[in-house]
């Protein structure tokens, strides 16, 4: 099977991540990944430091493989859930939506491998100088917060700048994604779109049907205004936001429309008020199946890619 420095790093059978989505990545589905081979990761999202703690605990009643943290840095509850993952030594520190130097010490004192989520070369080469673990370059074609830069483009650029494993993020939902991954200079992947299909994934019926019934064109941007874009599936809400954003309306307006939009979709599966994450890749995922499942047949598929590149140089 594949394997690569992500593996040795983090101890873990496979070098596959799965994504830190708040509201949805919980420790169940991080404690299925893990023990599917490959790194299951809780969100913390805007979440205060006791539900991370709660979330971790259950991760560790269900398994004894390494999992991760996702530390979202605009959380008001940052400061404390960054301690808290490091009082509990989370064996991997993901983060995203800032710069985490202020946390890099009690992390690195707590032997925790961090490795965060960067968009661009110069937050690279700023994480490697920090001296954080690893980077995930994540493409504009993730769900969520997204930058400017597809992962095509990206991945081999970061690869380029850093002598760091990179993880490659975005758009990628099957083997062929990660044999291509692989061969732009990334030691791994990341997905999260392709979770949100996972039997443990424990997010509304509403959310998850969609996502199965989604194809290539199903999701749109919106955000760009305000200085955060995210990638989400097309619904109303999505539509509203969209015209709302270009209508003339507030800053002050818009931040209060999306307020609590995600939660609402990941709970009650509301279409008209809740933001629906989702990447590009969401046409593709089109069966429910147990996250070790999904672990495997992306690292099979891949391995079968791999194995038959030869025949594009004979």
């Amino acid at each position: 099977m594949i394997k690569s420095a992500l593996c040795a790093l983090v101890g873990i059978e496979y070098p596959i991540f799965q994504g830190g989505m708040a509201w949805i990545a919980d420790g169940g589905l991080a404690a299925a990944v893990s023990n599917g081979g490959g790194l299951g990761i809780i969100a913390a999202g805007n979440a205060p430091a006791e539900y991370v703690r709660e979330q971790i605990a259950l991760a560790r009643s269900r398994t004894d493989k390494p999992f991760g943290v996702n530390i979202m840095l605009l959380s008001p509850f940052a400061d404390e859930v960054a301690q808290a993952a490091a009082e509990a030594r989370v064996p991997v520190i993901t983060t995203g939506a800032g710069n985490p130097a202020k946390y890099m010490e009690i992390w690195k004192c707590a032997n925790c491998n961090v490795i965060p989520v960067v968009a661009s070369v110069a937050m690279a080469k700023l994480m490697t100088r920090l001296g954080a673990s690893a980077v995930i370059a994540e493409g504009m074609e993730s769900g969520g917060h997204v930058g400017e830069t597809t992962t095509m483009a990206l991945v081999p650029q970061v690869a380029d700048a850093t002598d760091l494993p990179v993880v490659a993020a975005g758009g990628i939902a099957d083997g062929r994604g990660m044999a291509a991954a692989l061969m732009l200079g990334a030691c791994g992947v990341q997905m999260g779109t392709r979770f949100l299909s996972a039997s443990e994934c424990r997010i509304s019926r509403e959310y998850k049907d969609r996502i199965l019934k989604a194809n290539d064109l199903s999701t749109i941007v919106t955000g760009k205004r305000l200085g955060h874009p995210v990638r989400s599936l097309k619904t109303p809400f999505a539509r509203n936001y969209f015209k709302a954003e270009y209508g003339g309306v507030s800053d002050e307006e818009l931040e209060k429309l999306g307020t609590g939009a995600l939660r609402l979709a990941v709970q009650e599966g509301d279409v008209q008020n809740g933001c629906f994450l989702a990447g590009q890749i969401a046409g593709m995922v089109n069966r429910e199946q147990p996250a070790g499942e999904i672990v495997r047949s992306v690292v099979e598929e891949a391995e079968c890619v791999l194995k038959g590149a030869a025949k594009w140089t004979e």
